[in-house]
């Protein structure tokens, strides 16, 4: 789960202490003066939120109906800043509520973006962009964010260390979710081979029972981290931990309200993918995988690699491996689930090529964090990696 503090801290030192409400604060004060300073404290949380601008366009273009093209980039941009205020927003919320408490607030909405632009395509039927994206984050976490991590901090540190036990356990759990992804597909491989053909039924039966015992993992994995093993953990919380700027109202109507925005966003952003795919040429998969997970953890990536360099590994690691086990054990099973609900047919089974290129990819991942060491030249493993499989990804044919 994500862990690391927002970049809020870098900019409290325009703030006066008068404006940070305390611990037990419920109801803010009020006054024009106050809301200013909640809104300073908000806006000021990241330099990306500069992004802002691009919301209402992104909107209007999409109300417009405008070109596909536009609307896709625009809103691709306009929640990159709106990915970053939850996540800041969560963090604050966190402080008032507990360790426990906090950390299924965490669950929630560390990952809301994707959760939400997922949501989205299920609702419109999208299960091959659902099942992409869910995939495509996973990658870009373990690969592509670890990778940054361990190069940028090698860049400065010759070696730098973290709790082997932490990432072991992380990364043991991802290898449970690529099991869980490997049987639905050998399931259906063997259904496929048979005289009577794939039974969608039963691969969906499968799926369904397969992503209910996830989610239970899941919520021992939270007992385990935050009541019964919680020491091991320690190292990856806030090293700074600082009094709530925030109320707890302030913070649920915030969070309401960028839910909503980045709910339309992502309905205009998922609409303009058909076109995307027929005037570029690129397959659904390639958009979903690579993409879309761009936007819901750009925010993130930048933390964790800013904390690298910082030489707090420790912090890194649980941006990175804690945020992709996340959607592993948590969003991709609760969509399945959802899917069930809805009457969409989300199943965990992805193609041989997709469920291979995860296997490799969680392979190399505990290969790399076994140790407990890191530096700059696993950090270009990592990158290469994925870039290789970027461009197999980027030749992935849509009819597929």
């Amino acid at each position: 789960m994500r862990t690391y503090r927002s970049s809020v801290a870098d900019h409290s030192g325009s703030h006066p202490q008068s404006n940070r409400s305390s611990p037990s604060s419920l109801f803010p004060p009020t006054g024009i003066p106050h809301l200013i300073n909640i809104l300073n404290v908000i806006f000021l949380s990241s330099y990306v939120n500069i992004l802002l601008v691009f919301v209402p366009i992104g909107i209007v273009l999409g109300a417009l109906d405008m070109s596909a093209y536009l609307v896709f980039v625009i809103n691709f941009l306009a929640i990159i800043p709106l990915a970053s205020l939850l996540g800041f927003v969560t963090e604050e919320l966190a402080k008032h509520v507990g360790q426990t408490l906090g950390g299924l607030l965490n669950a929630t909405f560390g990952n809301a973006v994707e959760l939400i632009v997922s949501i989205v395509a299920l609702t419109k039927g999208e299960i091959l962009i659902v099942q992409a994206s869910m995939l495509g984050s996973i990658l870009s976490n373990i690969l592509l964010v670890l990778g940054c991590c361990f190069f940028a901090g090698g860049m400065i540190f010759q070696e730098q260390t973290f709790s082997n036990i932490v990432a072991q356990t992380m990364s043991s759990l991802m290898a449970l979710a690529t099991a869980s992804l490997l049987i639905p597909a050998a399931f259906r491989a063997t259904l496929d081979s048979l005289d009577g053909g794939i039974d969608e039924h039963r691969m969906l039966a499968v799926s369904r029972g397969t992503a209910i015992v996830l989610l239970i993992i899941y919520v021992l994995y939270l007992f385990f981290q935050l009541k019964t093993h919680s020491s091991l953990f320690e190292t990856i919380e806030s090293p700074d931990e600082e009094p709530p700027a925030l109320s707890v109202v302030v913070c649920l109507f915030f969070l309401t309200a960028i839910t909503v925005i980045v709910s339309v966003c992502a309905d205009y952003l998922v609409d303009s993918i058909d076109s995307i795919v027929t005037t570029t040429g690129l397959s659904k998969t390639f958009i979903g995988l690579i993409i879309i997970p761009i936007v819901g953890n750009a925010a993130e990536h930048v933390t964790a690699v800013m904390v690298a360099m910082k030489n707090k590994m420790e912090l890194a690691i649980g941006v990175a491996l804690g945020s992709s086990m996340q959607i592993a054990l948590f969003l991709t099973p609760f969509l399945v689930i959802l899917g069930w609900i809805m009457g969409q047919p989300m199943s965990l089974f992805f193609s041989t090529f997709e469920t291979a290129v995860l296997f490799v990819s969680v392979f190399i991942t505990n290969a790399q964090i076994q140790d407990g060491i890191s530096n700059w030249l696993e950090g270009a493993m990592l990158l290469g990696t994925y870039m290789i499989i970027a461009i197999a990804f980027f030749f992935y044919p849509s009819t597929l």
